[in-house]
């Protein structure tokens, strides 16, 4: 058999069997082509549909910050000298002439003051940075609360989630590379939790640090990891995401026209790459006015760290709060065993601390597990059609603002003259209360949206017209739903709870049933029962509930035309 006839076939009506005479251009994308089959693939991704709805912008500010951090982070390594050794300061930042400080800290205070630029870029990647994380997390609820991480997509809500995660830990690093007083204390808190871990926690202290603590070696270290380790795992997790999202394609709103196997929106090329580029350099734009006239952790009025002082107002980015929140609100309390000693005050936040983000993170295979649903899913769920997975949501929320809260004590004690005991017992007591009336709160208002949906797709749209009949009866006006409006509304599936099987078998065994099945069940009831969600209006209600209406509206045109 010919290998690649067509080929052969248009090389012989060729003359000279050389292809016509090209321009430069032309002649390269054809190399290209020939080789990484670039026209072809441009033409099945270029017109790929995207939705267009402003909830998807929050993840492109998520890419696009993630450009912006890179970018200014190469410019800084240029300048940054990421050594412990120290030297004595003498730069124009003159209050600390003469100080003895680390290489670190002196040469972040010359990219501040004496690098052309320098200053800018280093608020630029501070607020990018914060901005980054912040735009992860919107977009990951947003995500959680539309139910966007069914299948086919548990993958991608994986990737995602771990992006946050480092992207939390590298910003940590991140500002603790300038060894200034803050940062150091951050450094401390760390090496404070390290050793909390039994048995194996000095040894992990010793390795960190190289010794005790602060060492020499610690900067060096995490400049090697917030440069290339964790941005390297970075970009692998956001290929893959990019990846899996142009495999399974974008979700959309529940509308018209838009079913679980069809995707409405604007081609990629030119309409979405014109709108996404736009929409790049605004975000540029905005990051660099921030950092134009919001100064973000001016190092300069920390000072060198110093393993004897400690700054006031020590507070961390707010993205690690809720850490510092939870050593602040857990007692002092330890346990000796055996001559060792438990230090619970802060062994128990550690392992808290992790526990916050894993419940969000692997809630999905929970929720899977309960429906048992296995099919593809592409239309985004509206959040009041499940309420108590967004209940849950929000008292995620709630619960990390508490420990925000009670990261931040201090300054609320003195901002608003408060007492400090006070307010870390109100954040203490609200850690176990504030969540659960949240969740409750939350699951009524949708399970009351849901009623209200109800009553429109069956009683129509209220228009606060009041009508007297003849009769002197007061009725309200009802304006009917348009096509468009009723597809919105019923553009979703209910689950059915499940339902324990008969106690005994065929046979007049009796059924053991294990905790597991019992525990499914249990939740199935908690999450599709009759208190988890409001019964959906079927077609052949709304058609029902609309011929009776038309009855009554005949029945009062007659009355009213009766002598």
């Amino acid at each position: 058999m010919r290998a690649f006839p067509e080929r052969r076939q248009r090389f012989r009506d060729e003359p000279s069997g050389r292809r016509a005479p090209a321009g430069k251009g032309e002649a390269l994308a054809d190399w290209l082509d020939g080789r990484v089959g670039l026209f072809t693939m441009a033409k099945a991704n270029l017109r790929k549909v995207f939705p267009d709805h402003w909830s998807f912008l929050i993840g492109e500010i998520a890419l696009y910050t993630f450009v912006i951090i890179i970018l200014t982070g190469v410019y800084l390594t240029l300048f940054f000298k990421p050594a412990m050794n120290e030297v004595i300061y003498d730069g124009r930042w003159t209050p600390l002439n003469g100080i003895r400080m680390s290489q670190a800290y002196a040469s972040t205070l010359d990219i501040s003051f004496d690098v052309r630029g320098g200053l800018l870029m280093r608020q630029v990647h501070h607020w990018a940075a914060i901005v980054f994380i912040a735009s992860m997390l919107v977009h990951m609820m947003r995500t959680f609360f539309n139910g966007v991480f069914r299948k086919p997509r548990e993958i991608n809500w994986l990737s995602g989630a771990g992006l946050l995660i480092l992207g939390m830990f590298d910003g940590f690093m991140g500002y603790s590379l300038p060894d200034d007083l803050l940062s150091g204390t951050g450094l401390r808190f760390m090496e404070g939790a390290i050793l909390s871990i039994p048995i194996v926690g000095t040894y992990l202290s010793f390795f960190f640090f190289d010794g005790q603590f602060p060492g020499t070696a610690v900067v060096p270290r995490l400049f090697t990891v917030h440069v290339l380790l964790i941005p390297g795992i970075m970009l692998g997790l956001l290929a893959l995401h990019m990846i899996l999202l142009v495999y399974h394609k974008h979700t959309h709103h529940p509308g018209p026209g838009k079913k679980n196997m069809n995707i409405v929106g604007p081609p990629l090329w030119p309409v979405y790459v014109a709108k996404s580029g736009g929409f790049f350099f605004l975000v540029f734009g905005v990051i660099t006015l921030m950092s134009a006239i919001a100064q973000i952790n001016p190092v300069w009025s920390y000072g060198p760290y110093r393993p004897d002082q400690v700054s006031t107002d020590a507070q961390p980015d707010w993205y690690m709060g809720y850490s510092e929140g939870l050593i602040r609100l857990m007692p002092g309390w330890e346990i000796n065993l055996w001559g060792h000693t438990l230090v619970l005050g802060v062994l128990i936040p550690f392992l808290v601390f992790p526990t916050v983000l894993l419940v969000i993170w692997l809630y999905p295979f929970l929720e899977a597990w309960i429906t048992g649903d296995r099919r593809e899913h592409h239309l985004n769920q509206r959040p009041r059609n499940a309420p108590t997975r967004t209940a849950f949501g929000a008292a995620w929320i709630a619960l990390y603002a508490v420990l925000l809260a009670g990261g931040g004590n201090d300054l609320i004690a003195t901002h608003f003259q408060l007492s400090i005991n006070a307010i870390t017992w109100a954040c203490r007591i609200g850690f176990f209360v504030v969540p659960v009336v949240v969740f409750v709160i939350t699951k009524r208002i949708c399970l009351g949206l849901q009623h209200k949906d109800r009553q429109k797709l069956l009683h129509g749209r209220e228009t606060g017209i009041i009508q007297r009949l003849p009769h002197g009866e007061y009725v309200e006006v009802h304006e009917p739903l348009s096509p468009e409006e009723k597809y919105t509304l019923t553009a979703y599936e209910q689950y059915l709870p499940l339902e324990l099987p008969p106690s005994v078998d065929e046979a007049g065994v009796a059924r053991k049933l294990s905790f597991k099945e019992r525990l499914r069940v249990l939740l199935s009831r908690s999450y599709f029962g009759r208190d988890g969600q409001i019964a959906k209006v079927t077609e052949e209600q709304v058609a029902e509930h609309e011929e009776h209406e038309a009855e009554e509206a005949e029945e009062r045109a007659e009355e009213t035309q009766r002598p």
